[in-house]
Formats: structure tokens, sequence, C-alpha cells
């Protein structure tokens, strides 16, 4: 029994909840996909799925090996990614999905060397703050922020971002500063209406945590504008660091209840589920971590 390729199989099982799917999934039939289980089951001496009428669920072995499993795959695509780009040039269609705001800050002017280094590959690049269907949409590879709804989906958290309470110098002026979460309830908000958006903000200093509800006429449903909201002085909003770093360094855009912290803001890269990562969008992931420096949380 090959182990990588049973443990592929056991992924595909719990990953499309049935036997027929992660066949049709791993383009075998469904005979093969339980003869894999079985042997595997058998070499390992312990139960790994939960067969009923409802279909199938791992048991407590099983998800700690789904687990493990899964980064083994994934290191061993990693090995297997950096041989192929090593010795020959991408080359095709990389469609990317990221949210617009990102885009245009941090992954759009990189692109110049990423296609410089990769001639025969051409790039499309979706802008859109929503979580859009990979698949029916062509999608290759996303960036999301944030927390992930989909589990079953194919993920790698690549960063992290502080995140802040910013306001101009103008609207300070005439508004006042505010020092401490509780101020915020007095000042007009930028209301962000996405995922990990919402009215709520939640701050914590040491081992205290509290929540305010603010309040604004301003909501918006994209990054840009927030981004536009802000830089027309007509409000406070939370942003991650990055989004505001230029206007941050010129003092153009002030940060304030800065003695309490937000939640940071993951970055995910997220590949269509049911499909292997290919060469191309692992090769765009592991520029975008080394360009952007996300390896490692960002502050």
């Amino acid at each position: 029994m090959d182990r990588l390729i049973a443990m592929e199989t056991f992924i595909g099982v719990i990953e499309a909840g049935s036997f027929s799917a992660a066949a049709r999934r791993l383009n075998v039939g469904q005979p093969a996909v339980s003869k894999s289980i079985a042997q595997l089951e058998e070499r390992l001496g312990v139960r790994l799925l939960l067969r009923s009428t409802r279909g199938l669920t791992p048991t407590d072995a099983g998800q700690k090996f789904y687990e493990r499993a899964k980064r083994v795959i994934e290191e061993a695509d990693e090995a297997e990614l950096a041989v192929r780009i090593s010795g020959a040039s991408l080359s095709g269609r990389l469609r990317v999905c990221a949210p617009v705001t990102f885009a245009r800050l941090r992954i759009v002017p990189s692109m110049k060397a990423f296609l410089a280094a990769h001639p025969g590959l051409t790039l499309e690049v979706v802008l859109d703050d929503r979580h859009i269907d990979l698949l029916e949409e062509g999608i290759d590879v996303a960036l999301r922020m944030g927390a992930l709804g989909d589990s079953s989906m194919t993920a790698r958290k690549i960063g992290q971002s502080r995140r802040i309470v910013v306001g101009t110098p103008a609207y300070f002026e005439l508004a006042g500063t505010p020092n401490v979460p509780a101020d915020l309830i007095t000042h007009e908000a930028i209301i962000y209406e996405q995922r990990g958006g919402g009215a709520t903000w939640s701050f914590k200093r040491g081992s205290s945590e509290t929540a305010v509800a603010v309040s604004g006429r301003m909501r918006v449903t994209a990054a840009e504008g927030v981004r536009a909201a802000v830089l027309a002085d007509m409000g406070v909003a939370i942003a991650s660091e990055w989004m505001f770093a230029p206007e941050l360094a010129s003092g153009a855009v002030k940060a304030v209840v800065a003695d309490w912290t937000l939640p940071p803001v993951d970055l995910w890269a997220v590949f269509p589920t049911g499909r292997m990562a290919s060469a191309k969008a692992r090769a765009f992931v592991t520029f975008v971590e080394a360009t952007l420096g996300l390896a490692a949380p960002t502050t």
C-alpha cells in the first residue's frame, strides 16, 4: 500500500463526506477507495471512520490522522513544487481572487516581478471583497481575510495583520480624540458591512476585555470605501495596519485608542475544494509570502 496515496484517499473521504464523492474527486472507482481505507485501518490498527445512515464521520483517531496526513501531503506538494519551479518556468493562465484594497496596495504592484520570472504565464486578478464560489468562477487560488466560514475548503494561513482604529487629524480636531474604547460611542463610525466587520468593536488590554457598539451614517461593503471615507475626514474606522501604511507614516492618518488591541486579521490562501492545487497557484502563494514578508505575522 502506497502510504501517500492512502493518505490522499483518506483526506478525500473526510473532505468529500462519502466514498462515492471521494472516488469522483480522486477520479478512481469507489471499490478502490473502500479498499484503501480498509487497508489503512488494518495497517494502523484503529478505526478511522464511523459509518452510519447519515454518512461518514471521523473517530478521534481519524480526526488526528486527518490533520497530520494533510500536513504531510501539503509538504510533499511543496517539495514537488520546488523541484518543478527550479526546473522550468510556469506557463498558461493563473486566475487569482483577492480583496480589492489589499490587491491594489499589496498584490498588484508586486506582480511585475512574478510575471518577469515566468514569461509564459498570464495572470488574471479578480478583485472582490466577497467570498465568491471559486469553482464556479474558475479561480485557481484566492487570498482571503479573516475567519473562513467553510471548513471543507483547502486553505493555508500565510500571514496575520494587526488591526487599529484610525481617523484623520482633521476629523479628530473637530470631534475630539478618543482615548479608550468607550469614547468611540460618541464618534461617527465608518462601518464595514462584510465578514469580520460590523458595528460591535471588541478590544482587549491585558486581562481586560470590552466591546462597544458604535454608530455611524456611513456603511460600506468594500474596504476601498472605508479608506475613502476615512481620508475624507468622515469618521473613525477599524482597519488592518497595512491598509493605511503610507498615511500612518506621513501623519495623514492617526491611530487612536492605541493602548487597547483588536483581534488581528488572518490572511489565507484558499484553493478550490476538490481540485489539486496547481504548481502555478502554489508558486503564486509562495511568491506572495516571500515578497510581502507574510511567512510570519506582520506588525
